[in-house]
C-alpha cells in the first residue's frame, strides 16, 4: 500500500509530505483547491511522461517520491523480470530538471518509465472520472470476466502459443514466396553453376596460367637466352666458371700467407660452386624447353573462359567466383528443399493451431462458468446502489479468430428498467449508472485481484442522498482488504472513512499554493458541515455532520 507521498516544486506545491495508512482515506476540497494536482504528482511516479510546466520553479528540478510496503503482494519476480532491486519498503522517485529531463529511480536504482509503468499497474489502480467509459470497453469487460474465471495460467499459454503461431505463419508465408520465386530462377541457377563446377575453379588459378601462357609463347627468345647464358658460362678457354676457377686457384695459393686471403678464397669457393649449379639449372632449362603449340592454344582458351566467367558475374578474381559458386550451391539446395521445408513448417502450423485451438476452448469454458457468477454480484450491488431493476445479459461467442487473449467475442448488454430491451452497455447506461457499475465492478474485483491500493476520483459525480451511503458503504467494506483512497464532495463518503485529508489553496508572498493536512475529529465535523451547508456551517450541519460520523 502507499505509506507516503512527497513532492516538492511541482504545480502549485511547494513542498508537501503526507502519510498514508490502510484502510479508507478521505479526500477532500473545494473545486480548484489541487486535488487533480496531487493525482498528476502521483500519476507522475508512477510512470507518467514528463512535462516542464509541471515545475513550479522553472530554476530547481521537481521530485515525487512515493513509498510503498508491497510486503506480502510477490510482486518480487516482477521487479526481477524487470532488473529492479525488490523491497519489501519500496521507494519511487521520479525528478524533472529544469533542462525538462526526466529521470526515475526505483529503491535507487535508475530504471526506464516503460519498466516503471509495468511495476506501478502492480502497485496502484487509479480511477478517475473519464476512466468510467472504460468499462464500456471489451477490453476492460474482459478483464473483469478473466479475473473471475482464473484463466491467468491458460492465458499466459495461449499468448506464447499465438506468438509461435503467428511466427511460423510469416515463415510459411516467405517460405512460399520464396518458392514461387525460387522455382523460376531455379533452371538458370542450375546452369550458372554447372558452367563454373565444369571449370573446376582454383585459388590463384589465373596468375599460374598467365606464367604459364607467357612461358609458351615465348620458347624461342627463352631457349637463345638460355644458350647464350649457358656459353657465358662454361665456355672451355674464356667462359667464366673457367676464369673463375683460375681465381680461386690463385687465392688459394696465397692463404698461407694471410687469413684475409683465406676469406677472400672462400668466398670464392662458395661463388664457384653456386655458378656451377646455375649452370647446371640452365642446361637442365634448355634440354626441357620445347615449343607445344598445343598446350599454349589449350591455356588461352582457358583464361579467355575464365575472364568470360569473370566478368559474367561482375568478380574481379577467381576467390570472388569459388564463393559465389558456393552461393549458388546453397541457393539451388535450398529450392530443391523448399518443398520439404514447407511441409515441416505446415505440419508444425497444424500442432501449433490445434495446441491453440484446446487454450482457447479451455478459456471459453471458464469465462462461460464464470459469467453467471458475475451477473449475480453485479445486479445485487446495484440493487444496493439505487438500480433495483439492473439486467445483465453476458454472452461469449466462440469464433475462428485468434485474438490477443482467446478466440471470443463479448456482448456486454445492460437496461436498468424493467420492460426495456437489454441493449448494449455503452447505449443503455446513464453516466451516473455507469459510476455505479464501475464501482460494482472494482468492489468485485478486490475479492480476485491483490491490488494494495485503489484511488477513486470522484467516482461519486452524479450521486446524491441514500445511494451515497450505499457507495460508501461499499468503499468502506473493500478498504478490508485493500487500502482505498477517495475524493470525494459528498458529506456521506467523506464520514465513512478510517482517515480524512483537505486539499486547499493559500496565499503567501503574492502566491498561491496548494496544501494538504489531515483533519483530527474536531476539524472533520466542520469540514463535513461544511460540505453539508456551505463554508458558513449552521448548527445544523454541525450536529448532522457529528450523526454521519457516528
Amino acid at each position: 500500500m502507499l505509506t507516503s507521498l512527497t513532492i516538492k516544486n511541482y504545480a502549485l506545491i511547494d513542498e508537501l509530505k503526507v502519510d498514508f495508512n490502510s484502510g479508507l482515506t478521505i479526500i477532500t476540497g473545494e473545486t480548484g483547491a489541487g486535488k487533480s494536482i496531487l493525482l498528476g504528482a502521483l500519476a507522475l511516479v508512477l510512470g507518467k511522461r514528463a512535462d516542464l510546466s509541471s515545475i513550479k520553479n522553472t530554476t530547481e528540478k521537481c521530485i515525487v517520491e512515493a513509498v510503498f510496503n508491497i510486503a506480502g503482494y510477490q510482486l518480487k519476480p516482477i521487479f526481477e523480470t524487470h532488473d529492479l532491486d525488490y523491497e519489501p519498503q519500496t521507494i519511487i522517485r521520479r525528478e524533472i530538471l529544469p533542462s525538462g529531463k526526466s529521470r526515475a529511480f526505483v529503491n535507487d536504482t535508475p530504471t526506464t518509465l516503460d519498466s516503471l509503468q509495468v511495476v506501478s499497474n502492480y502497485l496502484v489502480d487509479i480511477h478517475s472520472q473519464h476512466q468510467t467509459l472504460q468499462v464500456t470497453r471489451d477490453s476492460f469487460q474482459f478483464q473483469v470476466i478473466d479475473a473471475l474465471a482464473n484463466v491467468s495460467t491458460e492465458k499466459s499459454g495461449y499468448s506464447q502459443k499465438l506468438k509461435q503461431y503467428k511466427q511460423n505463419a510469416q515463415l510459411l508465408k516467405e517460405l512460399n514466396q520464396q518458392q514461387a520465386t525460387a522455382a523460376k530462377e531455379l533452371d538458370y541457377n542450375q546452369f550458372l553453376l554447372s558452367e563454373l563446377e565444369a571449370t573446376e575453379l582454383v585459388e590463384g588459378q589465373i596468375e599460374t596460367l598467365e606464367e604459364e601462357y607467357k612461358s609458351l609463347n615465348n620458347t624461342e627468345e627463352i631457349g637463345e637466352r638460355l644458350l647464350e647464358s649457358q656459353q657465358l658460362l662454361g665456355e672451355e678457354q674464356r667462359g667464366i666458371l673457367s676464369l673463375l676457377a683460375q681465381v680461386k686457384n690463385n687465392l688459394q695459393k696465397l692463404t698461407s700467407y694471410s687469413k684475409n686471403f683465406t676469406a677472400l678464397w672462400e668466398r670464392t669457393e662458395s661463388t664457384h660452386i653456386e655458378l656451377r649449379d646455375i649452370f647446371s639449372e640452365i642446361e637442365q632449362s634448355q634440354e626441357q624447353l620445347e615449343s607445344n603449340p598445343a598446350r599454349l592454344e589449350e591455356v588461352n582458351q582457358k583464361l579467355q573462359q575464365l575472364h568470360s566467367l569473370l566478368k559474367k558475374h561482375s568478380a574481379s578474381t577467381i576467390e570472388e567466383l569459388i564463393q559465389i559458386k558456393e552461393k549458388l550451391k546453397t541457393a539451388v539446395f535450398n529450392t530443391q528443399n523448399l518443398e520439404e521445408t514447407i511441409a515441416v513448417k505446415t505440419e508444425e502450423q497444424k500442432v501449433l493451431k490445434k495446441e491453440l485451438d484446446h487454450l482457447a476452448q479451455e478459456i471459453h469454458i471458464k469465462r462461460k462458468q464464470a459469467i453467471p457468477h458475475l451477473i449475480v454480484q453485479l445486479e445485487e450491488i446495484l440493487a444496493t446502489l439505487g438500480i433495483p431493476n439492473a439486467q445483465f445479459k453476458i454472452e461469449i461467442a466462440k469464433t475462428e479468430n485468434y485474438y490477443s487473449n482467446g478466440s471470443d467475442n463479448l456482448s456486454f448488454l445492460f437496461t436498468a428498467n424493467k420492460g426495456t430491451a437489454l441493449t448494449d452497455l455503452k447505449k443503455s447506461a446513464s453516466g451516473g449508472e455507469l459510476s455505479r457499475i464501475m464501482l460494482a465492478i472494482k468492489s468485485i474485483l478486490a475479492n480476485y485481484i491483490k491490488l494494495p491500493t485503489v484511488i477513486f476520483d470522484e467516482i461519486d459525480t452524479g450521486i446524491s442522498g441514500e445511494i451515497s451511503n450505499k457507495m460508501a458503504a461499499i468503499m468502506k467494506d473493500m478498504s478490508k482488504s485493500l487500502q482505498i483512497l477517495t475524493i470525494t464532495h459528498l458529506p456521506q463518503i467523506a464520514a465513512k472513512g478510517d482517515w480524512h485529508f483537505k486539499v486547499f489553496k493559500e496565499d503567501k508572498n503574492n502566491n498561491t499554493h496548494t496544501n494538504m493536512v489531515k483533519l483530527n475529529q474536531d476539524s472533520r465535523i466542520v469540514e463535513i458541515a461544511q460540505m453539508l451547508s456551505g463554508k458558513q456551517a449552521t448548527q445544523s450541519a454541525i450536529e448532522h455532520a457529528k450523526q454521519l460520523l457516528n
